[in-house]
């Protein structure tokens, strides 16, 4: 809880704090399971083992001082597990999260155990780190 005021309007502090409130009250009623994820301009294929392979070119001004001086390469290659490769593989811009965790749950019996609280966090990093974006609704 924050303590004290700003400039003598105490009702106007605690108007923002209410306020963030609501909003993040607001945010937290949408379903994370109905969110539709969609691949984000990512190259991505397939290796001999059945794996995803993502390939992320290294952009940005420290990363060219990096590839120059130190030669770092310009592409990194992320192999993702095998849960990890089944779930990339049904992100299609159609399926929501719930639907992906139906499908990762039949495939692979092992990842039943605490499946729609991970997923959820996996799909977050991947949001984080730009690999998917979120659609509004499906689409056709």
């Amino acid at each position: 809880m924050i303590k004290g005021h700003c400039c003598g309007r105490r009702g106007s502090v605690l108007f923002l704090i209410e306020r963030s409130t609501m909003k993040k009250n607001k945010r937290e009623k949408e379903n994370y399971l109905d969110r539709i994820p969609k691949i984000n301009d990512k190259k991505w294929e397939l290796d001999d083992e059945g794996y995803v392979e993502v390939t992320v070119e290294n952009t940005g001004f420290y990363n060219t001082i990096a590839q120059k001086f130190f030669k770092k390469p310009r592409f990194s290659f992320i192999k993702l597990d095998q849960y990890g490769s089944c779930v990339w593989q049904q992100i299609d811009g159609k399926k929501t999260i719930y639907e992906i965790g139906q499908i990762l749950k039949s495939a692979h019996k092992g990842a039943a155990d605490q499946l729609y609280e991970r997923l959820a966090s996996y799909f977050r990093i991947l949001e984080s780190n730009g690999y998917v974006i979120f659609l509004k609704e499906k689409e056709g």
